[in-house]
């Protein structure tokens, strides 16, 4: 019978979509047992989340922070071994359960008694892993486990040793895979299984690359993670610009990779050709020092002889040059990004060797530009222009990147909404009163939310269709403002002065000013209004993002507008350490409540492996719940919610007759 509330067709669109589900649950006994099963599911608690910011390719304390999932393995240890294990050897274990198969290989070359070792282990391993798979279904734990051992875990888990009846049979499990030589391959397997039962979803808050050398193996991890998300920093805008063609972009992932004498990513993690540039670079400026242009020791880890560090000074002089001339033309072709003001060959006297800028002159650092056209400054020499070719030619045809990239489009966002928590890079572009700022895209105006929505369109649209229509052009050269624009979410500043901190000794030309956002980040005010702006609802509900490192050493907090806003970039990169003090923060939201995870400087995996150095955290305590957070109380709490509210109809409509069991 249709209900009185309802319009014929309303009603008959809700009998057809319960007749589709009707495909997937046949019968009452099928209904109600899935609906057994979620309700079950809405009884857990929730699944811990990780939120990590800015990790510009540290692949080592990455990875670490992952392995021991901001010191929650040692935590664990703690609490199920007590006073029952020793210090030492509760290091002992975290470290195997880090690096299962670095750490047998150790144990194995020094350990007497290697069965007796196997006993003892295998035991403690069972328990830790039995204690972080319990708030999860056994359902969603036999997906996690690996295929060969499945069977084994699933008993091992189930089972213990304090039950009399199944101690003979726990142990014959035991010997047996000792035994049969398994032990090796067992412990690998469900160490991995720990780890990966530790963290239920991770949350990177942007800016993978640039920097480190190793982006290329962090995302290889996050490509086969069980459960991440990007929201998108300026860091990974610029490598998507270049895998989808933006010269600008292109070149300025090369600079920052000889900024930073980091050649590994872009040869051996991308095969990215570099070839061309150092035999023109070589040629060029082989009578320049390049002296501004050596990468810094102390901002990065620079194991290249002299010969190659000028080699890379040559390049990055080169690639500069040829950046320069590239942004101007942008600028030139894009009136409407407005930034005349940084179209600055123009500007240089190379008869004086001076910048002029708002009537002074300025002396320079560097005058010797032998591509350079006084005439005509920013056009590319050809020489530049065969670069910028075999350039771009490298960045499309490069397969690890495109599959990387896809990775990063197919699980990224430029913002995220999530239990209660709105998650964006940098900023919101804000007036100096606080008021959502307007800005004009494709002579349209956007603000807030809408206004994201339209950039993340245009972002998925630059990498997109391949048909080159007018909105898709303007989309590839979106890529580059959205690096250093100035009413760019990701930037937010009012330029971006590389060219003044390069060629420019006045530092009063180095400032690059920042938006309103950052000037109001402690405005309980504010942040309520982009929460709401967003619709983020929930009575504890925050802002989470990275961007601009927390100065800890400075006395600045990470917690802002009396824990609204949370800022979580620490200073993963090594480039920022002297700075920060500190080697990074991650944010752990568990059912218990949300902590800030600060993170002394890594040493190193070897020193982890063979002294047990974990990384030194600290934990602060931003929000206690007075209960437990389940799994009703999150937003897969709402979904689960909603289809068990659906099949409750399709139960009652299965018993009033209106659909037929099958």
């Amino acid at each position: 019978m249709k209900p009185e509330h309802l319009s014929q067709k309303d009603f008959d669109q809700e009998i057809k979509y319960l007749q589709l589900l009707s495909n997937k649950f046949p019968s009452i006994a099928a209904a109600s047992t899935e609906v057994i099963n979620l309700e079950a599911i809405l009884n857990l608690p929730k699944g811990t989340e990780h939120f990590l910011s800015d990790i510009h390719g540290e692949y080592e304390a990455f990875q670490h922070v992952l392995k021991n999932a901001s010191g929650d393995v040692k935590r664990k240890v703690n609490e199920i071994f007590g006073n029952t294990l020793r210090e030492a050897d509760k290091k002992e274990l975290c470290t195997l359960i880090y690096y299962p198969r670095e750490k047998l290989e150790l144990v194995k070359s020094s350990e007497t008694d290697l069965e007796d070792w196997y006993v003892i282990t295998l035991n403690h391993l069972i328990k830790v892993c039995q204690n972080v798979s319990s708030k999860y279904t056994r359902s969603k734990v036999r997906k996690a486990l690996p295929e060969e051992f499945s069977y084994i875990i699933q008993e091992l888990l189930h089972e213990t040793l304090a039950e009399p009846n199944k101690h003979d049979y726990v142990n014959v499990i035991i010997q047996t895979i000792i035994s049969t030589y398994r032990a090796d391959a067992f412990i690998i397997a469900i160490c991995n299984l720990i780890q990966r039962l530790v963290i239920d979803s991770l949350h990177i808050i942007g800016d993978v690359f640039d920097r480190g050398p190793g982006a290329h193996l962090i995302m290889d991890i996050l490509c086969d993670y069980h459960n991440f998300d990007i929201q998108w920093g300026n860091h990974d805008i610029l490598w998507m610009g270049a895998a989808a063609g933006n010269d600008c972009c292109m070149a300025n992932v090369l600079r920052l990779s000889m900024r930073y004498a980091n050649l590994d990513t872009l040869e051996d993690g991308y095969g990215i050709n570099l070839l061309p540039l150092a035999t023109f670079a070589m040629d060029t400026y082989a009578k320049d020092p390049c002296t501004r242009f050596y990468p810094k020791i102390e901002d990065c880890d620079s194991n290249h002889n002299e010969r190659t560090r000028k080699l890379i000074a040559q390049m990055h002089k080169a690639i500069c040059v040829i950046q320069f001339k590239l942004e101007a033309q942008m600028i030139k072709r894009r009136p409407e990004f407005q930034m005349d003001d940084r179209i600055l060959l123009d500007r240089v006297d190379f008869v004086k060797g001076v910048f002029r800028c708002e009537g002074k002159e300025y002396e320079m650092y560097d005058t010797y530009f032998p591509t350079i056209d006084p005439n005509d400054p920013t056009k590319l020499s050809e020489g530049e222009e065969e670069i910028v070719n075999k350039m771009r030619r490298s960045f499309r045809q490069s397969e690890k990147l495109r599959k990387h990239i896809q990775c990063v489009y197919t699980h990224g966002s430029l913002y995220l909404v999530t239990n209660s928590n709105l998650l964006f890079h940098a900023s919101v572009p804000l007036n100096e009163n606080g008021t959502l700022k307007e800005i004009t895209i494709l002579g349209k105006k956007y603000k807030g939310k809408s206004f994201f929505d339209k950039v993340e369109s245009l972002v998925r649209m630059a990498y997109g269709d391949d048909v080159m229509s007018e909105e898709k052009l303007f989309a590839l050269d979106y890529m580059w403002y959205l690096w250093c624009g100035k009413d760019s979410p990701l930037f937010d500043k009012a330029k971006m002065t590389t060219f003044e901190r390069y060629f420019i000794p006045d530092k009063s030309l180095h400032v690059e000013e920042k938006g309103a956002a950052y000037a109001l980040r402690d405005d309980e005010k504010m942040c309520d209004m982009l929460l709401d702006e967003f619709g983020v609802g929930g009575t504890h509900r925050h802002i989470i993002c990275g961007h601009v490192p927390v100065k800890t050493k400075k006395g600045e907090t990470p917690i802002k507008a009396n824990g609204k806003l949370l800022v979580i970039d620490g200073g993963f990169s090594k480039a920022y350490h002297a700075e920060t003090g500190i080697a990074g923060y991650t944010l752990v939201y568990h059912s218990r409540g949300l902590q800030m995870v600060q993170h002394e400087l890594f040493t190193s995996t070897n020193e982890a492996i063979l002294y047990g150095r974990d990384i030194i955290s600290s934990t602060q305590l931003v929000e206690l719940s007075k209960q437990r957070v389940m799994v009703r109380d999150t937003d897969k709490g709402k979904e689960l919610q909603q289809q068990i509210d659906d099949l409750l109809l399709l139960l009652r409509a299965y018993r009033k007759g209106i659909i037929k069991e099958r």
